[in-house]
């Protein structure tokens, strides 16, 4: 087994090392969701804290890590009878992304349960990590039913397994914490509000950090055993406080003071619900008892708001988590400080002192700098500035063209020139927008697909591992042999072909490719702002239906992938926010480039089905380039006339069996309906951009049926 990197070694973070030690002291606190970028020792301090837990005594041979002085009275392996313990170190226990919901929360031999009415019960990871840590890195990539399994069960301290009428309950209590990049996409606004604390982590920017980063990390990775004994001794004070903090906790006294400015926090930033009221108070208590105080002070709730309140505070998937700090001091700058009581260490220090190796102690050892607050603080970006008047969305247009002198000054090549990137217009709810027929993609909430949950629709024999019994179709399968299998009792002898597995029937989440035109012929601020306002409502309605997202932009003479495919809908919308505008317009680029970047996807990801949305006025001005070419040559960007292109590179679409619908941006009194040409070519539908607002949107695309749709029900 590798020596662990020390804890007390991970240079600076203070806020990530906090949030982990006060869940240490008190577990009901919920967890920690650490939110930053790659590189910045998120996975490193989480392994790393497992050694700083005391050990634990447990019942000797239970599979559940009962506690001898408290079994469960439900434990499998139980009832368990009164004897010593054995001590074995905390275990920290890693949830992988593509685990089944069998491997988390264990499973039943089903063939038994059924013909011998016995629970033989294989644990899962919860069962594993009952009294340590659950660790789960990338948890926003986790399937969404897993998540559901595992916030219940961190909520209830319990895990329940049941199949069909046989149940089995099990503790199962431990210190969540959940990593992820937030460009790799975000979790639902009601996942976050599950995790109890949540810290935003970021590398130093700062020459010096970075450099005893570095030095340590190389040190661990030259010779892990003596970097480690260096450290020994301040893991071992560590470890000391978390269990003397533990011991001080039941003593700490949460005041009336305290409670007020807890709920007026709580109030005064509009946080839905009462659970932050509850982690707050929590938060506060383990702080008061960390700092080996027994009385909760102001700063304690202050920086109890600062750990528990962020991520709560998302009114939609765009916004960045934080708190604004002087708000906070305003709200509990009027109350009073309450008076300490019995105070023994007035001024003790929350932060994990390590030995003095002359470094700073603002980096990582994973490549990590300095923590960032979650609040923001005085590196936080600034607020965009407001437009000018003539920049803002509602300014009406005097001329819709965009080959007026006076709006859009042409180029010496005749194409409209580059334009500043305006602001989107605000977006609006839009219906379901859904890929035609029964796909098997991963679980979602946008198309008709085969998932692992649903309404059961058949039974099939099980591929693989049986998951989800079909109990009547497996009755059926066995009726037939119980003569020829001696059936002599009242039990049903079944065996092993007998097994049906459950097919049902729910919602996949689809790739939603944007195809968006910027050339000149779009500048025009107020249609530019629109068209930005109905792909941004777009956006939210992928975000909430757990699609993967994808942005093409083309305009000049080539196609860009501004955003390539992710689940990180918030990074589309920031992309598109700074989408400039100009120039000539290479329709047939943005196709080719988008039939280019499904391909991959299908090779990457062949479940997933696509959706392409293409935003243009359906203008055709350029041959344009987009990377590489398809393979079968059928369409080519080299040259020739540009609509020509355009419509070869769509039906090339239509043939590779893309759901598309085109979003049409011409306005005006004269219209050239080149858009509905395109839309012909790809054989989807076309929808003015006046009539995003209205229901026929979501109608048009959700009876989106392509040329091998056709085929496919055909044959």
């Amino acid at each position: 087994m590798s020596t662990p990197y020390p804890f007390t070694a991970v240079v600076g973070q203070s806020d990530l090392r906090l949030a982990l030690l006060l869940n240490a002291v008190s577990p009901a606190v919920g967890g920690v969701l650490v939110r930053g970028e790659k590189g910045t020792a998120k996975s490193t301090a989480v392994r790393a804290l497992s050694a700083l837990l005391p050990q634990v005594d447990v019942v000797p041979g239970c599979r559940f890590s009962c506690a001898p002085a408290a079994p469960d009275p439900a434990c499998p392996d139980g009832p368990h009878e009164p004897g010593p313990g054995a001590a074995r170190p905390a275990r920290m226990v890693e949830l992988p992304v593509g685990a089944s919901e069998d491997r988390l929360v264990g499973a039943l031999d089903i063939e038994r349960a059924l013909a011998e009415g016995v629970k033989a019960f294989e644990p899962g990871l919860l069962a594993d990590a009952h009294r340590g840590i659950l660790y789960v890195d990338e948890v926003n990539l986790l399937h969404d039913h897993l998540i559901d399994l595992l916030l219940d069960a961190a909520a209830m301290g319990a895990s329940y397994v049941e199949r069909e009428g046989v149940s089995v309950r099990h503790a199962a209590r431990f210190l969540l914490v959940g990593t992820m990049n937030p460009e790799e996409g975000e979790l639902r606004p009601q996942l976050l509000d599950r995790f109890g604390l949540t810290v935003e982590v970021a590398a130093s920017r700062e020459p010096a950090q970075r450099v005893e980063v570095v030095r340590r990390r190389l040190a661990y990775e030259d010779d892990p055993a003596a970097f480690a004994g260096r450290w020994a001794g301040d893991e071992q004070d560590v470890r000391a406080r978390v269990v003397a903090a533990r011991a001080l906790l039941p003593q700490v006294r949460l005041g009336d003071t305290s409670l007020l400015q807890i709920a007026a926090t709580c109030a005064g930033f509009e946080v839905d619900g009462m659970r932050a009221d509850i982690v707050m108070a929590r938060t506060a208590t383990a702080l008061a008892a960390w700092a080996g105080r027994a009385e909760v002070r102001k700063e304690d709730v202050r920086q109890a708001a600062l750990l528990a309140l962020p991520h709560r505070r998302r009114r939609n998937p765009f916004d960045a988590p934080g708190l604004d700090e002087d708000k906070l001091d305003e709200i509990l700058d009027g109350f009073p400080d309450e008076e300490p009581e019995n105070d023994p260490d007035p001024d003790p220090d929350p932060e994990p002192e390590g030995p003095d190796d002359g470094g700073p102690e603002d980096g990582g050892p994973d490549g990590g700098g300095g923590g960032i607050p979650p609040q923001g603080g005085p590196e936080a970006p600034e607020a965009p500035e407001a437009p000018a008047p003539d920049e803002s969305p509602e300014a009406p247009e005097t001329r819709e063209s965009p080959d007026s002198p006076a709006q859009q000054p042409a180029s010496r090549d005749g194409a409209a020139p580059e334009q500043a990137a305006v602001r989107a217009a605000e977006p609006f709810r839009t219906k379901m927008l859904s890929v035609p027929g029964l796909g098997e993609g991963a679980s979602g909430r946008r198309s008709r697909a085969r998932t692992a949950h649903g309404r059961t629709t058949g039974a099939q024999r099980p591929r693989g591992q049986l998951t989800k019994l079909h109990l009547a179709a497996t009755v059926q399968a066995a009726a037939p042999h119980q003569k020829a299998r001696g059936r002599s009792g009242r039990g049903l002898v079944v065996r092993k072909d007998d097994l049906r597995q459950a097919t049902r029937e729910g919602r996949e989440g689809n790739l939603v490719l944007f195809v968006v035109d910027a050339s000149g012929s779009m500048a025009a601020r107020q249609r530019m702002s629109a068209v930005k306002g109905a792909v941004l409502s777009l956006l939210l309605d992928a975000y909430q239906r757990r699609d993967k997202v994808g942005l093409i932009t083309f305009r000049g003479s080539a196609a860009e992938l501004a955003l390539p495919p992710t689940s990180s809908v918030d990074a589309a919308a920031t992309r598109l926010e700074q989408l400039p505008t100009g120039g000539r317009t290479p329709l047939a680029a943005g196709l080719l480039k988008a039939h280019e970047v499904l391909r991959i996807e299908r090779l990457r990801d062949p479940s997933r089905r696509p959706l392409l949305v293409v935003v243009t006025d359906g203008r055709a001005t350029s041959a344009g380039t987009a990377g590489s070419a398809p393979s079968n040559g059928s369409a080519g960007t080299d040259g020739g006339d540009p609509r020509a292109l355009a419509g070869r590179s769509a039906r090339l679409l239509q043939a590779a069996g893309i759901a598309s619908v085109v979003v049409d941006c011409e306005s005006g009194p004269v219209r050239l309906g080149l858009a509905g040409v395109l839309a012909a070519d790809l054989g989807g539908p076309a929808v003015t951009l006046d009539g995003l607002r209205a229901d026929s949107l979501a109608g048009l695309v959700k009876n989106v049926r392509t040329a091998s749709d056709t085929h496919r029900r055909a044959a």
